[in-house]
């Protein structure tokens, strides 16, 4: 017996098993010529019908030999034994092997292109079958993949014409496919257009359901993101989306319709979110745009909520209400929690740009941190090592890295070293590759040219100063403004006083890449990790600024006589002092959020109501306590350096007094953003808006005095049940004296609730101002911070 054969009955044998554990009986005896069942369908051209598809039939369904088609069945009699008995296919397991079923079970022949017209042999898709309760399971849905009666000609499961059997056309959908990925389904890869524009499609549009489409529409804008979509109450991811998801936060992904499906609640999003760029995937949030009451009152309320992409998220962009959960007030307050943003002290985005003049590399780049503003230059000669680019990247300890799709291997394989170093269970260097036109100095001095010749801000770099830098920074900061703007995070490339040079032997010392790893200034040599370095020895800050703060002191030392005997003054007096001034500003610093983060979030105008009011109570306490310092620390702080400080923050944080007196501090604390603002004088719209919802409340508590005589109970009140508002409650027993035009909204054994047609209308207007006021909310919100960056961009040094 060949072996081609043997494997062919091997493969059939284990279908047969997993199709409804079916006995030898019900699998075709080899050496048969022709099929009775296929001979009837040649003979009357039988239809197929919807109900032959996956579906469940109405009826169990017996399998006779004559269900399967023989032709592809390449096997010896001796392979299987006989049974008299016909076994009855169990609903649970395939629910019957019909013949659109077995249309896909020919997925596993692969036609050989043979000129001499060889038989199609059985390809080894062991590892892709699906138990049969997976299989019921996955084709039970209302919307079937395929519906032979009405989708046959575009799926491929149609009669061959001129043939006695039924072919699979090469746009099949087939078994071994579906059952890929642990669970099938359609893949995002699969729906691209064909070339030939006068083929059928590959996929009808009508078998997606309309949320599919949008989705679909949505993943072919954004093809490199995993989209986390907004449904109600949780976010869904879709198709190969769904497995990497389900994958990474270990939950549940299962078929919903065409494709693999998982979802997270609303309120964890920033915890899935963190949790998968920390595995360095790309991140996209995909909100509603719509509200229900308002689109009950449109002309497409009977269509799709509309849904856009409100946000993308990696590693070092993590920058957003979103993704940024806020401790309790009272925790912060009483030294529990000290940081807003439970992040690594630094996430740079670092660009990597290299030009060639003459066999010379110079090595250019710029680093970003748009959670804290920070961003870094330098631009400097290498050599094949790429030594003194390891030192930089050692240096700043980037969490993503773009680079050219041109990038030399010399560089490549060390980018590739640092991040595997790097990468740990949950945390690794990502890297990516953009476009290499991006990187010359053409295109990115366009792109800079156009951001900054637009920029009116005050304090904004201006283009002169863009133009004197050198050529390979220039390379980078063009893709980095381009990447940035698809997280609308480049205004943080807008100032001037965030930019500092990486390399400035004025301001300290020159640490190597073999220095830095050798003394284990920043990292251990054993894993990577910090502790045992000498920055784990010195670091005792309290605060997450303060930890930013050692790490460039550590790693770029102090070189000036003046400067270093200035900063050891400083130090020495906060260790030794007895003054309780010092105790008690070291104390109160302890206590607050991470600032840094908080004021650029506020710049970025991404910030919750209850980070902004955090943010803001902070600033203010801590200048109101170091004003009434003031006298103590002009008489006990010897330090100048100290000193000096500590007299000019107050006046620095003045405008916070101002923020906090605009603000409802109860509404700011629980995010209500409807009572936010105690002093509606300066928003006439927020203040014309609640007119009119006060207005209508006024006529349905008017209305009670009609519904009292027309019930006569003159004690009647309205009731509120499930979130629903004035109803009229009335008891089952006096039902006959409520109006024949009123709408019953709910009942129960004892009462019935309604509405009155004029509490429809006017309750229906009433949910229509107040979604319309929420919108209005948000909009004064993101004027409130465009007005507020002003003070965000003093404070961000």
């Amino acid at each position: 017996m060949p072996k081609s054969l043997k494997k062919s009955c091997s493969a059939q044998t284990s279908i047969s098993k997993y199709f409804g554990g079916l006995s030898s009986s019900t699998v075709p005896q080899c050496g048969t010529n022709k099929n009775p069942a296929e001979q009837q369908l040649s003979r009357g051209k039988k239809k197929l019908s919807p109900g032959d598809g996956f579906g469940l039939p109405t009826k169990r369904a017996k399998l006779s030999v004559q269900d399967l088609p023989l032709e592809d069945l390449n096997c010896e009699p001796s392979s299987f034994q006989s049974n008299t008995k016909t076994p009855v296919i169990s609903s649970r397991g395939a629910a019957g092997l019909c013949s659109s079923t077995l249309e896909k079970l020919k997925g596993f022949t692969c036609s050989t292109e043979a000129g001499d017209g060889a038989s199609s042999k059985i390809c080894d898709g062991g590892s892709s079958i699906r138990p049969p309760q997976d299989v019921a399971e996955q084709h039970s849905n209302t919307n079937k993949l395929h519906q032979p009666g009405e989708e046959g000609e575009e799926e491929g499961d149609v009669e061959e014409k001129g043939g006695s059997r039924f072919a699979a056309s090469k746009q099949a959908f087939h078994f071994s496919q579906f059952a890929n990925s642990g669970g099938g389904g359609v893949r995002f890869a699969d729906l691209s257009p064909p070339s030939d524009s006068n083929a059928p499609s590959k996929r009808s549009k009508k078998v997606f359901t309309p949320l599919e489409q949008q989705v679909i529409q949505l993943k072919q804008q954004h093809p490199d993101a995993l989209l986390a979509v907004e449904c109600g109450y949780k976010y869904r991811f879709f198709g190969e989306d769904a497995e990497i998801a389900a994958k990474e936060l270990n939950i549940f992904c299962h078929l919903d319709h065409n494709f693999m499906t998982c979802s997270i609640p609303t309120h964890r999003l920033f915890v899935h979110v963190r949790r998968l760029v920390s595995h360095g995937h790309k991140v996209g949030v995909v909100k509603q745009t719509e509200t229900s009451a308002i689109k009950a009152s449109g002309a497409n309320k009977s269509a799709l909520f509309t849904r856009q992409l409100s946000a993308l998220y990696t590693k070092s962009t993590l920058v957003g209400e979103d993704v940024n959960p806020v401790c309790s007030l009272g925790a912060v307050e009483g030294g529990v929690c000290g940081d807003v943003v439970l992040d690594p002290p630094d996430s740079f985005l670092l660009c990597i740009s290299e030009s060639w003049e003459k066999k010379q590399l110079t090595v250019g780049l710029v680093a970003v941190q748009p959670s804290t503003g920070d961003v870094l230059l330098d631009c400097f000669p290498d050599d094949a090592s790429r030594s003194e680019l390891e030192g930089r990247v050692l240096k700043i300890n980037p969490v993503e890295i773009l680079v050219p799709s041109d990038l030399s291997e010399q560089t490549h394989r060390l980018l590739q070293s640092i991040a595997a170093t790097s990468a740990q269970a949950d945390d690794r260097v990502r890297v990516e590759k953009r476009d290499s036109a991006q990187f010359e100095f053409a295109s990115a001095m366009n792109t800079a040219t156009e951001f900054y010749c637009h920029a009116q801000e005050k304090g904004s770099r201006s283009l002169s100063s863009i133009a004197s830098l050198e050529s390979p920074v220039i390379c980078c900061l063009g893709p980095l403004i381009q990447y940035l703007q698809e997280f609308n995070l480049e205004r943080v490339l807008r100032s001037e006083s965030s930019f500092r040079r990486l390399s400035c032997e004025s301001e300290g010392m020159i640490l190597g890449a073999a220095t830095l790893r050798n003394l284990e200034i920043l990292n251990n040599q054993t894993d990577g990790g910090l502790k045992g370095s000498l920055l784990w020895v010195l670091d005792h800050t309290r605060t997450s600024f303060g930890k930013r703060l050692m790490r460039n002191w550590v790693s770029q030392p102090l070189t000036d006589p003046q400067s270093l005997s200035e900063r050891q003054d400083a130090v020495q007096e906060i260790l030794e002092s007895p003054s309780l001034t010092l105790s008690s500003i070291k104390s109160l610093l302890s206590h607050l959020p991470d600032l840094e983060r908080g004021i650029c979030s506020i710049y970025h105008k991404k910030c919750s109501t209850q980070e902004f009011y955090l943010i803001s109570s902070g600033l203010s306490r801590l200048g109101l306590e170091l004003h009434a310092l003031l006298p103590a620390i002009q008489s006990q702080i010897s330090s100048a350096l100290l000193r000096g400080l500590l007299l000019d923050t107050p006046d620095l944080l003045a405008p916070a007094h101002s923020h906090l007196k605009v603000l409802n501090e109860k509404a700011a604390k629980s995010g209500n953003k409807t009572e936010l603002f105690s002093d509606l004088s300066g928003f006439p719209v927020l203040q014309e808006r609640r007119e009119q919802i006060q207005t209508i409340i006024n006529e349905i508590q008017d209305h009670r005095k009609e519904v009292r005589l027309t019930l006569k109970t003159p004690a009647l009140d309205y009731t509120s049940v499930s979130g629903q508002e004035f109803l009229i409650e009335v008891k089952n027993l006096r039902s006959s004296t409520v109006p024949p035009d009123w709408v019953k909204i709910s009942s129960t054994k004892a009462v019935g609730r309604y509405h009155s047609p004029l509490l429809v209308e006017r309750y229906k207007k009433l949910l229509q101002l107040r979604e319309q006021l929420l919108l209005d909310c948000q909009k004064e919100w993101t004027n409130f911070l465009e007005y507020d960056t002003k003070t965000a961009e003093t404070n961000l040094k």
